[in-house]
């Protein structure tokens, strides 16, 4: 579940459905002499008209193809809009809660575990009231970058609203979970935030909730934000 794994994963993915499309579609693109050939007809029979006439044929479909691909490139980009925080590179709300319920019917048809771990920044307060809200944005921006970074391409990483972030581990059950989480929190209490040439601390508090596919996305959201509130209540009361 290192870094090493998401390096390895990238190496391994197939090619999107949409790049196969397109790259078939240029494979099959005939030349004009080839588009004769299965016409059955001779290209010294043509006239210099026809010649002009079939050249602008094939100008208007390679046109036509490039504006397809752009296209198709500009959904792309407005899906990752729509799916993509706007402050840093993780899903929203929306695209994990999606993504969460898609884990949770692979693990209910396959019958193998996968975990949410729900992870709360305790000092967002004290970082916005001492040092403004550009400061602790940057913070969270920072927190998302060393969870990004420090798991598997197979997993996912969203930002569920203000300080809240959620990391979803594939086959992975509670323990492995929590024992992720911990090696988590401690990459971003070992990160602080350079700022104004202050080096700001951050630190987090998690909750881990394994899940099989029976329960509903709702549920094992609420199931790891109260394991979250359980263990930050735990750790004040030390104190």
């Amino acid at each position: 579940m290192d870094s090493g794994d998401r390096k390895s994963s990238r190496g391994a993915a197939m090619a999107h459905p949409k790049v196969l499309r397109v790259r078939s579609e240029r494979r099959s693109m005939p030349e004009p002499g080839g588009i004769l050939a299965i016409a059955g007809i001779d290209e010294a029979e043509l006239t210099p008209a026809l010649h002009r006439t079939l050249a602008s044929l094939l100008a208007e479909g390679e046109q036509l193809r490039r504006e397809l691909h752009e296209a198709r490139s500009r959904i792309s980009s407005l899906e990752k809009l729509v799916d993509e925080d706007p402050l840093m590179p993780v899903c929203n709300r929306r695209a994990f809660l999606r993504e969460l319920s898609r884990m949770m019917a692979f693990a209910g048809r396959y019958g193998v575990p996968a975990s949410l771990v729900y992870f709360d920044v305790n000092n967002m307060k004290h970082i916005n009231d001492g040092h403004g809200h550009a400061a602790g944005d940057a913070a969270l921006t920072e927190v998302a970058r060393v969870l990004v970074e420090s798991v598997r391409a197979t997993d996912v990483v969203g930002r569920l609203g203000g300080d809240e972030f959620g990391v979803l581990l594939v086959q992975t059950d509670k323990t492995l979970a929590e024992q992720k989480a911990e090696e988590l929190a401690a990459a971003i209490a070992r990160r602080p935030i350079a700022w104004q040439g202050q080096a700001l601390a951050v630190n987090v508090a998690f909750g881990a909730c394994a899940f099989f596919g029976g329960e509903s996305a709702s549920d094992v959201l609420c199931a790891a934000d109260r394991e979250m509130y359980r263990r930050k209540m735990a750790c004040q009361s030390r104190f």
